[in-house]
């Protein structure tokens, strides 16, 4: 038995698979909001193949794989679009299904809720919430 493969521990990022299980995760992910009429709109002049690579990115990142994301930050791209929390709270569960589809441990699937809990306020607008 080798010492250094148990202190290494085993990232998210490596338990499902890495850049391709993230790939897929990504696609199926915007399929499902793109075919979501209450999230469909805020991508109709969006560059969706590089909309897709900047998620690929930040998911890797959040799943502790390698960062090589060096897109905008979170609120800089979210802000200006006016989000309100229930369609936040829908596209978490879009990425909660994606991922739970695709088989992804559950443990996991709680982490990235985690994260998205903690995001939150840098992707809702702080005046969206009282009209929509």
């Amino acid at each position: 038995m080798t010492v250094t493969e148990e202190v290494t521990p085993t990232s998210h990022y490596e338990r499902i698979g890495g850049a391709s299980s993230v790939k897929a995760a990504v696609e199926l992910f915007y399929d499902k909001v793109l075919a979501d009429p209450e999230l469909a709109g805020y991508f109709v002049h969006v560059d969706m193949v590089e909309q897709r690579r900047h998620l690929a990115l930040m998911l890797t990142v959040v799943l502790g794989g390698p960062n090589e994301y060096a897109g905008r930050g979170l609120a800089e791209a979210h802000q200006p679009l006016g989000i309100p929390a229930a369609h936040y709270a829908k596209v978490g569960e879009h990425l909660a299904a994606t991922l739970t589809e695709l088989g992804v441990p559950a443990d996991i699937i709680g982490d990235v809720r985690t994260v998205l809990g903690q995001v939150q306020d840098q992707v809702v607008s702080a005046d969206a919430g009282a009209g929509a």
